[in-house]
């Protein structure tokens, strides 16, 4: 008897803390509403739903090595893989799902995204900083005729980019392309027609460069970019810049009359520091400069940057992100550890957005988005309608079944069954799982599991009152004798479970997550909850001389 109680306590004290677990919680969620996404305070049942429930989207992500070669991608991998998943973190999403497949790839789904654009910015910019001084010496200026002399060997001429009528690419991700007030178009215009009084020296550059507003900045025609950034892009080209020097697109433009200007600036080589002294970036806007991320150094980057701002006062330094300007501002003092980054026209959105990648911090390799796809919300709902449908139609002939062939056993199997569902639904909250579409199939599959033990113990029991064993002893021995045939049947099953989360992916990862926890509640609700069912309906019969099974 004192056996028996404890059984129960156990059985209970399981219950209550399953019902503890999938007791609805408040929580806040991002949620889509009049067409924005806003944070909201809900209350919901802590089982997470994955993309194919509630919608959103799917990015596969590879290393770019158009850009650079990469020598150790399994390594480069599992340091983006941190970084994308930090930005993510960040970025506000609802239960994402951010994990690398084999040694090039890595998988982001979002649940409740449809901003396509703005997601792939955030992953996908690699959002390297530095803060570089600008050249004041007019250094490219005495290079200018051995770069066009270089340009004209690979077939790079000033004719051809004023032919070129390709499509210049717009500005770095997270920041949007600005044109510059009407007064700044009136100089870029006074600065080109005072350059259209020098005799052309024929070549590419001499002919498209101009001087800019500040030294060490030069504006070329929208219709010269092409040409002018297929030529910076040689080898032969970048070894024959002055020595020291580096060259840099602008994120912005200028506009003088029908003509569009692109800005390129030459920039000491050595950065005075690069992002990762980082340790806060913030978005914000001021009244004047408009919206701008406001940085935070550590120790080290303060002290450094200090004294190096400190020996150009009245120069321009540039804030290069991913090998583009955002803006060159003047050196009024030495900076310490508080700074910001202004940017000019660009919404406050791309100023949150340019924190957060800021503060992830720069990703180890280029990354291409391999693959997206879009799921809309309405495909989640049904996927939900028709898995609860599958569910509902699976336990109900379940149910006709057990009770129809095995009687008063198969009632004790299904109430067991209704524990089994509580048990499985509290471990998936418990572990944080998301619930997927290939979940809910898994879990109406080991419904069917859980059945099947109970009926390799009923058949035993059968078995053992055919033999003229008393109805105790045949219900013993039945438990005793079936348990090893469910132990391995389960434990083999496990294993393949754990297989497909190792190596799966997504969906297959969500189908064996649901199936592993499906199955050790239901050695546990077939083995001991069945077996202390029995055990208290002998102990209330008296020693019941029949059973109905």
């Amino acid at each position: 008897m004192a056996n028996l109680k404890y059984r129960l306590l156990l059985i209970a004290g399981l219950f209550l803390a399953a019902v503890w677990a999938l007791f609805p919680r408040t929580v806040v969620e991002r949620v889509k509403r009049d067409g924005v996404f806003v944070y909201d305070t809900v209350q919901r049942v802590p089982l997470k739903r994955g993309l194919d429930l509630q919608g959103g989207m799917h990015l596969t992500l590879e290393i770019d090595e158009a850009k650079q070669a990469v020598a150790n991608k399994d390594e480069a991998l599992d340091r983006a893989l941190k970084v994308v998943r930090q930005r993510i973190d960040e970025f506000g999403v609802a239960e994402p799902v951010v994990q690398k497949v084999g040694t090039d790839r890595i998988i982001v789904e979002l649940p409740g995204i449809d901003d396509a654009q703005r997601a792939q910015d955030v992953v996908q910019n690699q959002a390297f900083l530095e803060f570089q001084i600008v050249d004041k010496s007019q250094a490219l200026d005495k290079v200018v005729p051995r770069l066009d002399e270089l340009a004209r060997v690979a077939g790079l001429s000033a004719g051809s980019a004023a032919g070129d009528s390709a499509k210049a690419p717009g500005a770095v991700g997270l920041l949007t392309q600005r044109s510059d007030s009407a007064s700044d178009s009136a100089k870029a215009a006074g600065t080109a027609a005072a350059d259209s009084t020098k005799p052309a020296a024929g070549g590419l550059f001499a002919t498209s460069l101009q001087p800019g507003q500040m030294p060490g900045q030069y504006i070329v025609p929208e219709s010269a970019f092409p040409a002018i950034d297929r030529a910076l892009a040689l080898p032969s080209i970048r070894g024959a810049l002055p020595p020291g020097k580096v060259v840099r697109w602008g994120v912005d433009s200028l506009t003088a009359g029908t003509t569009r200007y692109r800005t390129l600036y030459v920039l000491d080589a050595r950065p005075i520091i690069t992002g990762e002294v980082l340790t806060d970036a913030r978005p914000n806007t001021d009244p004047v400069e408009g919206n701008v991320v406001q940085f935070t150094l550590n120790n080290e980057g303060a002290r450094r940057f200090k004294a190096e701002t400190g020996k150009h006062v009245r120069d321009n330094m540039a804030i290069v992100l991913d090998q583009r300007v955002v803006t060159a501002p003047v050196l009024n003092s030495a900076i310490g550890r508080n700074g910001q980054i202004t940017l000019g026209g660009g919404t406050l959105q791309a100023a949150q957005d340019l924190a957060l990648v800021l503060r992830a911090g720069a990703l180890p390799v280029p990354l291409k988005v391999a693959e997206v796809r879009n799921i809309g919300a309405s495909l989640g709902e049904d996927s939900v309608r028709r898995g609860v449908l599958a569910l509902g139609i699976a336990l109900a002939l379940v149910a006709l079944i057990m009770v129809g062939y095995y009687r008063f056993a198969g009632f004790l199997a299904i109430s067991s069954l209704a524990l089994y569902i509580a048990y499985t639904l509290a471990i998936l909250a418990g572990f944080n799982a998301v619930l997927t579409l290939p979940g809910l199939a898994g879990f109406v599959l080991s419904i069917g599991i859980a059945v099947d033990a109970n009926v390799l113990i009923f058949e035993r029991i059968r078995e053992e009152l055919d033999h003229g064993k008393s109805v105790r002893l045949a219900i013993e021995e039945g438990f005793q004798h079936a348990m090893s045939a469910i132990v391995d049947t389960s434990a083999a099953t496990i294993l393949s479970g754990m297989v497909l989360y190792q190596y799966g992916t997504g969906p297959v990862r969500g189908f064996a997550v649901t199936l592993i926890a499906g199955l050790v509640a239901s050695l546990f609700t077939a083995i001991f909850v069945g077996k202390t069912f029995f055990l208290l309906w002998l102990n209330r019969s008296r020693g019941a001389q029949t059973l109905s099974i």
